[in-house]
Parts: structure tokens; sequence; C-alpha cells
């Protein structure tokens, strides 16, 4: 075995043993006569001590070991003596007496220490993201990251749901935020869009018979940053078949007791509370309330429900949709779709936690003719429509069943789960503020015969 235990793993218990351990330097402190290593792994940290008269090829080994070498020590665990024990360590008690030491690859000396509460600037961060990923608190918002993943697909597969990928390279529909553009090599002049949401697929899966869709999902937008954006972020992305608004809010409150019982150990009441747009624009002028001070709760998860449908584009004065324009209206309010758009209500709904809204979704249009109408209010006509949709709405013609569906933000989520005021920090490679990403040097220009390959000239 290349090793035998982990470095946060050994303790009193395991006195006597022969051990080898793997990982990197964490420190090194040299008494002459003795030499104490404390090696690293994603698991903890032990510390191996180097005598000249029990193994003098491995202490001099040890004598130009600097910090980050990866090594492997081997030798037995000893129990510390009483006044040397360290409490704040899981392995505290004990210590490995080296008898072998092999030098697996050395180190530069690093930009900066591998040490939590240090100050480092964001652009060191991100440019030796390798590094900074070896720290404790760093690491644990993957390991966060990792069991939120656990605990969502255990959730979900229990309750029949299957987990289906959709296509990265899609269709462009310019609604909402601005496409990333791909071109493409083998159709000269012609472009791909990397996803903003798997919205279109999802619904097609529902009219393929899923029935229950669900789906960790890379969704792209190009648009400004900021502490809670990013140029690519994840989903937790589900739809449903034969579904009506209270049985998709039932099912994400369980499943957020679930994440906050598990990872938290915190116990959410439920159902949450459910506030009309109207109502929270009344109360608190905006449509994601923070209710902590009403429910005395760092966690308080409210619905907000029946936006409008539609909002008023004043400066092209034309009506567009709040959220997409395959969100059904409310069944009483059908009557108004064209004669009084601004009144009708959607049968959509956000899901708001501690005054951000963490997610959103909507009972689709699943009948051909409504969608045409809700189409010609926002000035899409039919043959816009089938220009933009037609694979979508090609699908409804054979027999499409009432659906809905909801997705939130993984990374959001994750933010307030660990208090970090950014997402970039639950994120393992984000971009800067800027879309940058300092350690690849992304964006970059690419060779001229590429661009040729593509039909593409750039335009100084």
């Amino acid at each position: 075995m290349y090793r035998t235990h982990t470095c946060g793993e050994l303790t009193a218990d395991d006195a006597g043993q022969e051990v080898a351990l793997c990982g990197w330097v964490a420190g090194r402190r040299d008494h002459g006569k003795l030499i104490f290593i404390d090696i690293r792994d994603r698991s903890g940290l032990t510390q191996a001590v180097f005598l000249p008269k029990d193994a003098p090829q491995a202490y001099d080994m040890a004598q130009g070991l600097r910090s980050e070498y990866v090594i492997k020590v081997s030798g037995r665990v000893n129990r510390r003596p009483a006044n040397t024990i360290n409490p704040k360590l899981p392995t505290g008690e004990i210590e490995v007496l080296a008898g072998g030491l092999e030098i697996l690859n050395p180190s530069l000396n690093p930009p900066f220490e591998i040490a939590e509460n240090i100050d480092i600037s964001e652009e060191a961060r991100l440019k030796y993201r390798y590094l900074d990923l070896r720290r404790k608190k760093v690491f644990a918002n993957l390991a966060l990251r990792s069991n939120l993943y656990k605990t969502i697909r255990a959730f979900l597969d229990e309750r029949g749901f299957l987990e289906c990928e959709t296509p990265i390279l899609t269709k462009s529909t310019p609604e909402g935020a601005r496409d990333y553009l791909v071109p493409s090599r083998l159709n000269p002049g012609q472009f791909y869009a990397l996803p903003q949401s798997p919205q279109l697929f999802k619904q097609i899966l529902m009219v393929s018979g899923i029935e229950r869709y669900y789906q960790i999902a890379k969704c792209f937008r190009d648009e400004d940053l900021r502490a809670d954006r990013q140029p690519e972020f994840t989903q937790m992305d589900l739809e449903m078949s034969f579904v009506r608004e209270e049985e998709i809010f039932s099912l994400i409150e369980e499943l957020m007791q679930k994440i906050f019982q598990g990872l938290k150990g915190l116990d959410i009441a439920v159902p949450f509370p459910r506030l009309s747009f109207a109502e929270a624009q009344r109360r608190f002028s905006s449509d994601k309330p923070d209710l902590r001070n009403e429910q005395h709760a760092e966690f308080a998860f409210a619905w907000v429900v029946d936006f409008p449908l539609f909002k008023y584009n004043r400066e092209e004065k034309r009506w567009e949709s709040e959220h997409h324009p395959f969100t059904a209206p409310q069944d009483e309010d059908l009557g108004m779709l064209e004669s009084d758009p601004g009144k009708v209500r959607s049968r959509a709904y956000d899901l708001v936690l501690n005054g951000a809204e963490l997610g959103s979704g909507s009972i689709r249009i699943h009948n051909q003719e409504l969608q045409e109408r809700v189409f010609r209010v926002i000035g899409i006509e039919k043959e816009a429509a089938y220009r933009r949709f037609g694979f979508l709405l090609e699908a409804f013609q054979y027999g499409a069943p009432p659906h809905g569906g909801f997705a939130f933000g993984i990374d959001r989520l994750l933010a307030i789960l660990s208090a970090q005021e950014s997402i970039r920090e639950v994120i393992t490679f984000p971009k800067t503020s800027a879309g940058t990403c300092p350690l690849t040097s992304a964006p970059s220009e690419v060779d001229e015969r590429q661009l040729k390959e593509l039909g593409i000239s750039i335009r100084k």
C-alpha cells in the first residue's frame, strides 16, 4: 500500500503500529537533535519526529524539507508525553517516530502561507487556486458542496426522479440575459449557444413521458457580474408532470428540511410562509422579503406567488414576460389576456431565503393555443415563435402533459449555508468580478488559424 492511514485518523489506540503516511509538509521545527515535521492531507495533520540515532538517513533528508514538499513518512506510532499533547488536533495524542522518509515531489516556496485567517488578495488566491484549496476553510466549502449533491440525489432518487443530462451546445433563444455563443466550424456563419437554463429541454422531457426529471445543471449567462453572479453557475433543476403548485411546494420544503438537517443540524419549520407579489411589495417594498425578524430565525424561507405574467417595457412600448413566455397564467385571469395584460397573474413562484431569491419555478403552458396567445401579447408572431422555439412547439402537438417545475441556485444556497458573502467562495474555480480566470488567463486570444477555420475575423 502506498499509505496505510490518512493524516487525520491516527489516535492513541494505534500506538505501536507501523504506519505509512503521505501528504504535504505543513510545518518543520528543527530542535537540533530532533526534527518535527507536520504532515498534512485533506483529512488532517499528524506530527512526525526524526531522530538521528534511530534513523540517520531519514533525519538527514528531513533537514532539507520545506513547506509544501510532498512526502511519504513511515514509522511507528508513539503516544506523546502528557505535557506535549495537542488537544486541538484529533491526532494530538500521538506522533509518528519516523524510520523512513521519501520525498515524492519538492515544492517552490509558496506565494502565500497555507494557513487560515491570513490576508490574501483575491487575485492571488484565484491565480494559485490549487494552493488556496489546500487551506482547511476553503476545502470545507467544497466538501459541503459534495455533501449537498449527495443529499439532493438521495432525496430525489427515493421519490422516483430520473437524473437526465441536457445539451450544453444548443440553440440561441434571445430572451432574458445574453447568450454565450459558440461558432460552428462545420456550419460556417452559424452558432450554438450555451444554455442559460435547461428550460426547453426539461419541458420536452415531460412530453417524452419521463414524468419526474432532475439535474444538477451548469448554466451560462453573459451578464454583468456581482457577488452572487458568475458567468457559469450551477442550479438544481427539476420538472414534474401532472402536478399543481402545492405538490411542488411540499417537495421543495421537504428537500430544504433534509438539506438543513443533514448539513447544518438545523430543523426548518414547514410549510413556508406564502406572500403574494402584491403583499410583498406593500409590506416590504420588495419581492424578496427577509422574514428573519418576523420568524425569529441567520434562516427564514418564504414563497412569493401570484406574480404578474407580463411587465411593460416603456422604452420599447411593448409587453414582456415577467419570468419566461412558457409560464402559465392563472385560469381565472385568462379573459384579460388580450384586453388587460397588466392584470393577468402568473402561476410562477419564487423561493426566498433571508432576503435573497434562492430559486423560482412555475406551472408551464402545455396547450398550443394558449401558448400562441401569450406569444402574441409579447409581440412574437407565429412565424417568429416557430423560428425561435419551433422544436418545443412542435413537441407540444404530440400529447404534452400538464407540468411544472422549479430550480434553485446551488451556489447561492451554499454561500448562505457557509456564511460566505460571495458565491465565489463556494465554487471550485470561480471567475473574478471582471469575468476572468487568473489561473488559466481565460478569456484569451486564439490563433489566427483557428479563426480562419471558423470563418471569423476580429474587427479591431
